[in-house]
């Protein structure tokens, strides 16, 4: 058995690297594992070499939150540049602003409302008898009706998902706004902005300190927790406990990446809302970064779909039959000791950047709280059911 003070954290993303940073600040020695060559996990940021734009290699990543110590905590590694992410659809032949706004719906419907008549209208044109929306199809046809939800919604939804609007739970539309202004700032957070030099460079500076290892390119084993005084888990929790319910699913991406001389769509994200389009999406990367100027651009066409054993876990889906996989999962691993789940993987849970780090550094707080009690670290610090 190690000696008391040896923590390892497995993957160095966002969970890994602030929980490492926590323990590292308060004398333990941390070894961070990732099984790839880079750390900052899925948020990895990179200079494309031919045009010098900052390209987000797993796809986007913006930083929003209301949480003002989760934005000092960054800007302290990073110098945070202001951005907001104004999204833009493609469906049936036509270019809209998203959310949904006053712009959407009178551009759609080729009206002039203003604030209240387009509250009115959208009322009018909803399905009010469905009083206690279950669907995802139910929540949107309640909300914005027929029409909006078949331009916006449904084929958008159904190619992200893999499966009917009707098999998703009505709670996934929850954070989709309506608004009845001309607001097109995708996000509504006090604070909106990109890292200057990108999630690669941030994560870095967390990770520099003397208490800190890492290894790349290094796979760990569930075996090699008896060399260390505490794991924690930010990998799938599924292949911790070897899978023994059968995997757990998700959703993953592919990029279909191509470059042009110019400027190739003019916003940082196209949606296309059409079914018959296999892609989700259009990124252009250099929009991300709004305050550098590039000649040339760097794009990706995103396309979902199931994940399988060989690919990199987006999403996951949490439908029933996962969530009762989740559940087995969960009781498997709360017979564990010495080890803490953390994270989008590890909980099983769609987190946005500013809760993962919220919750990263409240579990390094727990664990150091329970070592002064010296009491146990509870699997869980955050229940994924």
């Amino acid at each position: 058995m190690a000696g008391r003070g040896r923590i390892a954290v497995v993957g160095a993303g966002l969970s890994g690297a602030v929980i490492g940073r926590e323990l590292a600040l308060q004398g333990y020695k941390v070894e961070a594992f990732d099984s790839r060559d880079h750390i900052a996990g899925n948020c990895h940021t990179e200079r494309d070499r031919d045009t010098d734009v900052m390209v987000h290699v797993y796809g986007p990543h913006i930083f929003h939150t209301d949480d003002t110590e989760v934005w000092d905590y960054v800007n302290g590694f990073q110098t945070f540049m202001p951005y907001k992410n104004r999204v833009k659809t493609t469906s049936g032949g036509a270019v809209y602003s998203l959310p949904v706004n006053l712009h959407t719906i009178n551009q759609f419907f080729g009206k002039t409302f203003r604030p209240d008549e387009a509250r009115a209208f959208i009322e009018e044109i909803a399905d009010t008898s469905i009083t206690d929306p279950q669907t995802f199809e139910d929540q949107a046809m309640r909300f914005v009706g027929k029409g909006l939800y078949e331009a916006f919604f449904k084929g958008y939804t159904q190619k992200q998902w893999g499966c009917s609007p009707t098999e998703l739970p009505a709670s996934i539309l929850k954070r989709l706004p309506v608004r009845f202004n001309y607001d097109d700032n995708y996000f509504a957070h006090k604070y909106q902005g990109m890292p200057e030099n990108g999630y690669t460079d941030m994560i870095g500076h967390i990770l520099d300190h003397p208490g800190i290892s890492v290894h790349l390119n290094t796979t760990f084993a569930p075996a090699q927790k008896d060399d260390f005084d505490h794991v924690f888990w930010s990998g799938p929790l599924d292949a911790y406990l070897g899978h023994a319910f059968g995997p757990l699913g998700y959703r993953t991406l592919d990029f279909e990446r191509f470059t042009f001389d110019g400027d190739y769509q003019g916003t940082a994200v196209m949606n296309y809302g059409d079914v018959d389009v296999p892609f989700t999406r259009i990124t252009e990367h250099k929009h991300f970064s709004p305050w550098e100027e590039h000649k040339g651009s760097v794009c990706y066409r995103e396309f979902s779909r199931l994940c399988g054993p060989d690919d990199i876990p987006y999403y996951p889906i949490r439908l029933v039959k996962d969530k009762d996989q989740l559940t087995q999962y969960v009781e498997r691993a709360n017979q564990e000791t010495d080890i803490t789940f953390v994270g989008r993987l590890g909980t099983y849970r769609y987190l946005d950047m500013d809760v993962t780090i919220r919750e990263a550094l409240d579990t390094a707080r727990l664990f150091l709280a329970k070592k002064v009690e010296n009491a146990a670290m509870p699997v869980f610090v955050q229940s994924p059911v």
